[in-house]
């Protein structure tokens, strides 16, 4: 059976099993793990959608909340695994709970930081619509390759920790940012950034799979 989670460095961490163990011990189910991801990236869309409609102070308060929300996203996207697998508590359908929640936090926050960057109307806001699109394409394409027999195909050099990182870091400059400029160019450059990295993680999957099925 493809192992179907994402590779992940942290999970090996102590403090990374400590935590996981200590929710398994309370009966924290998985599935509610992977909801509350979804919640976190809901709230952190928001956040980045009031640092566009605001200034100064604010602003950099909504960006701070915005990157804490995507780390507390992407350390349930780690933790819901971890208690399922490690911990014995995944259910039957947790394969729905790991898959179709994070489509959703993904549109979340790269809309989001879409909006963001439109800052004083001067960014391009489409620009978190076309990352959110091709950030659900990079999954299609993953789960077309293990429907087909491939194991799961997490490659980069644009994957979702990347492109999240790519926002968080640009929340953190734009904090800098909110108080000598109006504008919000750190966003803007991070999403063609997570744009560009996107379409090639896209690319490279698709010739992945196709070099795949020719070698069965």
């Amino acid at each position: 059976m493809n192992d179907l989670r994402r590779p992940i460095a942290q999970r090996n961490h102590e403090w990374a099993r400590i935590i996981a163990a200590n929710l398994a011990e309370r009966g924290i189910k998985p599935n509610w793990i992977s909801a509350a991801g979804v919640g976190f990236a809901a709230l952190s869309g928001f956040f980045l959608f009031l640092a566009g409609q605001n200034f100064g102070l604010i602003r950099a308060i909504c960006l701070l909340f915005g990157s804490l929300s995507i780390l507390a996203r992407l350390l349930c996207n780690m933790f819901d695994g971890m208690v399922a697998v490690e911990g014995g508590l995944g259910e039957k359908d947790g394969p729905i709970w790991n898959e179709v929640p994070d489509r959703f936090a993904d549109v979340f926050i790269l809309v989001g930081a879409g909006f963001a960057a439109d800052a004083m109307q001067t960014g391009p806001v489409y620009l978190g619509w076309i990352c959110a699109i091709l950030a659900v394409l990079t999954a299609y394409i993953r789960e077309i390759g293990n429907r087909l027999g491939m194991e799961a195909d997490f490659s980069g050099p644009f994957a979702k920790p990347q492109r999240m990182w790519a926002i968080g870091a640009a929340c953190v400059i734009g904090i800098i940012e909110s108080f000598w400029s109006g504008h919000m160019l750190s966003m803007q450059i991070s999403l063609w950034v997570v744009l560009v990295g996107t379409a090639f993680t896209i690319l490279r999957r698709l010739m992945r799979l196709r070099a795949f099925l020719f070698s069965v």
